[in-house]
């Protein structure tokens, strides 16, 4: 990434600075919230520090209302978070391997493991790619089985011409430095349902009812909890993941660029793609309703000899890259999840598998040049000399 946190964000910050002593999160939060609510398109949102949070807080929600735990189904290429807050909630992992052409589950896989004690379907976009399709969005309904939204690096990609993060009952969205648009640090947490709100603003922090800023919710809960003061009522156990008004700042003049970004980043993926040797690499991607976050290279065939040629060629170039793609590849073969299974439950996803042995990805942003991507392709496609 180059040129994320621009002078024009700075200066908002430092026009803020002048006038206010609040830096906490407040008054500035919240109008960044309903900001980004209606740019996605949904009733209500949570700035938290980070999208890793939000998945948690994603999760801890779905304890609340299944407090003896369950199964969520959830991919084995993804960002720890995904998996560490099932762990850590109680929740057993259950994986579906994903399709090469979204980078995302499987849905017929995902819909073979769904079973009595299935709590949800924990689904990731990829690097900006969809995978969820109507055949599984109607079945999830059908068996009234909770749809959450990982849409930490596709900010803005679609599904039916509808934003994801605006079909399940929970969506979350990273703003880490090298993302669509940046709070530095920071995450969003969304749904339509005003309940899940209100639980989300006490998760957020501590537990506090007083977060919750609904005078008939206040008044129940002390008529409820007379033996308490009012200003510390802490409803749920709970975590302290507020973000400040700084990244709320930036967040409001990030979010101006998004759609411009959004569409640079495609036009430099389908440029990407079109200039890429087919011969060697997989290049069959779904791109419809795409918001690219990466240039993702697959090999078409298992060639360790390549793959360790590519690296090198790359590393010699100055051309950054991530093997294994999103979460450097199969977190079945992390420790923190390797020990909760069977040995070799890993091999049993072949294309998980393959990515993370023999795909990678390359940065995109929307300031790179089409000469950078020539010359980037240009060692790519010369690979096999």
């Amino acid at each position: 990434m180059q040129n994320n946190i621009l002078k024009e964000d700075i200066d908002k910050v430092i026009k803020f600075l002048k006038k206010s002593s609040i830096l906490t999160q407040n008054k500035e939060v919240l109008k960044f919230e309903k900001i980004w609510s209606k740019w996605l398109g949904v009733k209500y949102s949570v700035f938290v520090n980070s999208g890793s949070s939000a998945n948690l807080l994603s999760i801890q929600l779905l304890k609340l209302k299944y407090p003896k735990g369950g199964e969520v189904i959830v991919p084995p290429l993804t960002w720890s978070s995904d998996v560490s807050s099932l762990i850590h909630c109680g929740f057993k992992p259950v994986f579906a391997d994903i399709d090469l052409n979204t980078l995302g589950m499987n849905t017929d896989q995902i819909i073979s493991k769904i079973n009595r004690n299935t709590k949800a379907v924990f689904l990731s976009y990829i690097q900006g790619f969809n995978c969820l399709t109507k055949k599984l969005n109607d079945f999830l309904k059908k068996k009234k089985i909770m749809l959450i939204e990982d849409v930490c690096e596709s900010h803005g990609a679609k599904f039916l011409n509808r934003k994801l993060g605006t079909f399940g009952w929970t969506s979350n969205f990273s703003f880490y430095y090298a993302h669509h648009m940046s709070t530095i640090e920071g995450g969003m947490i969304c749904t339509n349902d005003k309940k899940t709100y209100y639980d989300l603003l006490m998760l957020r922090s501590h537990g506090m009812i007083r977060e919750v800023k609904d005078q008939k919710f206040q008044s129940l809960m002390k008529k409820k909890f007379k033996d308490l003061n009012s200003k510390f009522i802490f409803y749920h156990p709970a975590y302290n993941v507020r973000n400040n008004e700084i990244g709320a700042i930036i967040g409001q003049s990030q979010i101006r660029r998004l759609n411009s970004n959004i569409r640079k980043r495609n036009s430099n993926l389908n440029y990407f793609l079109s200039g890429l040797d087919k011969d060697i690499y997989f290049t069959d991607f779904d791109t419809n309703g795409q918001s690219n976050y990466a240039f993702n290279l697959i090999l078409k065939k298992k060639n360790k000899k390549l793959i360790e040629k590519l690296q090198k060629r790359l590393d010699k170039n100055g051309i950054e890259f991530r093997l294994g793609s999103a979460g450097g590849g199969n977190q079945l073969r992390q420790p923190y999840v390797k020990k909760l299974f069977p040995k070799n439950t890993m091999l049993k996803f072949k294309n998980t598998e393959h990515m993370h042995f023999y795909g990678m990805y390359i940065g995109n942003y929307p300031e790179l040049s089409k000469d950078k991507i020539d010359f980037i392709l240009k060692i790519l496609n010369s690979i096999r000399k």
